[in-house]
């Protein structure tokens, strides 16, 4: 609508075009228009994405140490058909690297105590009870796994021990979860007793 369209309206017609420009937008808070509107509606006002023009793109840098390394060469000469011998001095045109996650399983250490008879006397001897008979079969990486999941990551439980079954293939009951994680609450005392005493020294303690 332009200067001339406005001055052929009336003044009731003007009065109602500004009251109705003054009005918000309908929303679902506002009228019987369903939530997914509004969705749609932000959508439009919302800017494109992805990059500005003009951007640089980048690409992903390359590792500065590898595992393995897989050289890719020709074998014939597409010109003339020549096989092309894998002791020809070659060039590096471009590399890439394909990144995975190594298998992850448990790595079981089996303890045996061993009796033999002394070939002197003929006395059974059984070798001492080994530390690793003592206690939790469990070592000190799946307690700390345990804790970094359960404190960091929030999992509850069941989480947990899903999560060590999934990830680990490695079955723990949440009873034995429980009890891993108050043993290793052992290693964080004295930082947690030096944190209380820093808290009660201070002349002023903010918390959120």
């Amino acid at each position: 609508m332009d200067r001339n369209d406005l001055q052929r309206l009336s003044k009731d017609e003007l009065i109602d075009l500004v009251l109705r420009m003054q009005r918000p937008d309908k929303t679902s808070r506002t009228s019987s228009k369903p939530p997914s509107t509004d969705r749609k509606a932000r959508r439009e006002k919302a800017r494109p994405g992805g990059a500005k023009p003009g951007h640089e793109g980048h690409s992903r840098s390359m590792s500065e140490a590898f595992d393995e390394l897989v050289d890719h060469r020709p074998d014939q000469c597409p010109c003339c058909l020549a096989c092309l011998s894998c002791d020809l001095a070659a060039e590096t045109v471009s590399a890439h690297d394909r990144i995975e996650l190594p298998e992850i399983k448990p790595f079981v250490e089996r303890h045996r105590r061993l009796a033999v008879s002394c070939p002197s006397c003929g006395t059974r001897v059984v070798a001492p009870v080994p530390d690793a008979a003592k206690g939790t079969p469990f070592g000190p990486r799946v307690h700390a796994m345990a804790t970094y999941l359960k404190t960091f990551q929030a999992l509850s439980y069941e989480r947990l021990q899903g999560a060590f079954a999934n990830l680990f293939g490695l079955t723990i009951s949440q009873g034995g979860l429980m009890n891993m994680l108050r043993r290793a609450q052992r290693a964080f005392v004295s930082g947690r007793d030096a944190a209380v005493a820093a808290l009660r020294r201070a002349s002023v303690v903010a918390s959120d």
